[in-house]
């Protein structure tokens, strides 16, 4: 079964690069490339614009590594309230540390760290000293009162010239970090002006996906990137110095437009001209011109908004402080005129429970097909969808049992008796370890394993908030899951 693809990751990768071959050329001794979103690992594109591989990046700036290092930014806000990368379950402290692993792994230079927002902070002091006792340099860039109006302010020694100087040793200075809101943009205009004070032309341009400038301000994708960072309350905007300079509507946001007349009056300060005349001339973005099924994109970008909604609710659910957030998704929805119910497992997650009066979850494959899953005495919700899901993938009938009673039963009574566990239904990477010791010897548990890959990129609904298990194998299996915000106390 072929996935739908609506994005032509080849065609981006060319023109891709190409344009940013052609920025750098602009510029003198060096130039400090922001990178808006995820450098790898960017799910979030993937999933709305299908097509587009998590690494498409990351493969494009590998034929500049030798004239490149990478420069990761983290914010002491984040650090101190611990914030987690939701696709990946980690904090973005330790976020900072994988990334770095990989980017030294696919031969870039990783040269430091810059803790931004920092106002003091412990728990930003304490990570400061983690990093440099595993040899990692690192930077503090500071909160400036007034920020980003206080242009007078910021553009003095007492702004970004009391910041940390950031030592660079290449032409191309790639500012990434694990998440958005971290500073990034703010690094690279500190670096500007500290540069120019030690007598170094430095240019700077902005590699942002989204919100995508060429599409409409409402298309589903443009939407779905407000969803993603409606903790920050970014707001996707028509760009008015674009307008105003060109007579074309350009889509940019909200963050982007406050802080240009701030890194105008840089360039005028260091330069005497800016070369841009709007946010939007400052990207380098070329993903509008690769979307080759926009119907298959606004349907992926609708699940998406549909997905930050759940996401929201459960952290709700769980007592997380985010009615806004809530809020301002719901208004998301109604923006790009759709419900949950437009999420077709959501609607059958909820016929199955109602049916069986168990918890259910379902997953929709590639080529429409929803398939079911409820509690039962022996799995989960999520272990039976994962066995139906599978069988049926596999061509497996479905009234074949691939694991045998009296395998789940022992392995049922230990979870209960000796690890002292309230549950004793099997969990989804229980029912995977059971299945991998049959398949030596049973072809049709080998042959249901090696359909797992094919559940990549399915949409499923669970009518409970499931296990932390549970959830990581899903996401390691790279289905898209919601959960509506029930907490089951038993």
């Amino acid at each position: 079964m072929k996935k739908i693809s609506g994005f032509d990751n080849e065609k981006y990768l060319r023109i891709q690069s190409e344009h940013i071959k052609e920025r750098i050329a602009q510029f003198g001794d060096k130039l400090y490339l922001e990178l808006g979103g995820k450098l790898f690992d960017d799910y979030h594109a993937s999933r709305v614009l299908p097509g587009f591989q998590p690494d498409s990046k990351l493969r494009m700036l590998s034929v500049l590594s030798d004239r490149a290092e990478i420069v990761i930014v983290i914010s002491a806000i984040d650090i101190e309230k611990s914030k987690t990368r939701a696709d990946l379950g980690i904090t973005y402290g330790k976020d900072v540390l994988r990334l770095r692993d990989e980017f030294q792994e696919r031969g870039f230079l990783v040269s430091s760290v810059v803790i931004t927002h920092f106002n003091g902070q412990s728990s930003a002091v304490a990570y400061r000293e983690r990093l440099e006792k595993l040899g990692v340099k690192v930077y503090y860039h500071y909160t400036i009162e007034g920020y980003p109006e206080n242009v007078a302010l910021i553009d003095s020694d007492e702004g970004y010239g009391k910041n940390d100087y950031v030592q660079t040793t290449r032409p191309l200075v790639i500012v990434t970090a694990p998440g958005p809101g971290s500073g990034k943009m703010a690094v690279c205009l500190s670096q500007l002006y500290n540069e120019n004070k030690r007598g170094i032309r430095a240019g700077y341009a902005k590699f942002e996906t989204f919100p995508v400038w060429n599409l409409p301000l409402k298309h589903p994708v443009n939407i779905a990137y407000e969803a993603a960072t409606a903790d920050l309350n970014d707001v996707n905007m028509i760009d008015p110095f674009h307008l105003e300079t060109y007579q074309k509507i350009a889509v940019n946001y909200n963050r982007d437009i406050e802080i240009f007349p701030v890194l105008d009056a840089l360039f005028e300060g260091i330069y005497g001209k800016n070369p841009y005349k709007s946010p939007t001339d400052m990207g380098v973005n070329m993903v509008g011109y690769c979307i080759e099924d926009n119907r298959a994109c606004c349907d992926a970008a609708n699940n998406e908004i549909i997905r930050r909604y759940y996401k929201a609710l459960d952290t709700l659910a769980l007592g997380g402080n985010n009615e806004n957030e809530v809020n301002k998704i719901a208004l998301n929805m109604k923006q790009a005129g759709i419900s949950p119910e437009y999420r077709r497992t959501t609607v059958v997650a909820k016929q199955e429970q109602e049916l069986t009066g168990s918890p259910a979850v379902s997953l929709e494959l590639s080529n429409g097909v929803i398939i079911t899953g409820h509690t039962s005495d022996l799995f989960g919700p999520c272990s039976a969808l994962i066995l139906n899901a599978i069988k049926y993938l596999a061509g497996i009938d479905h009234n074949t049992k691939l694991l045998p009673e009296c395998m789940v039963e022992p392995i049922q009574r230990t979870k209960v008796k000796y690890l002292h566990g309230h549950n004793p239904r099997l969990h989804t990477d229980e029912v995977l370890v059971a299945l991998s010791v049959l398949s030596d010897s049973d072809e049709n548990c080998r042959k249901a394993l090696d359909s797992l890959p094919q559940l990549d990129g399915c949409q499923a609904h669970s009518t409970v908030l499931i296990s932390d298990v549970d959830q990581k194998v899903f996401r390691r299996l790279g289905i898209d899951l919601t959960c509506d915000p029930v907490v089951r106390t038993k």
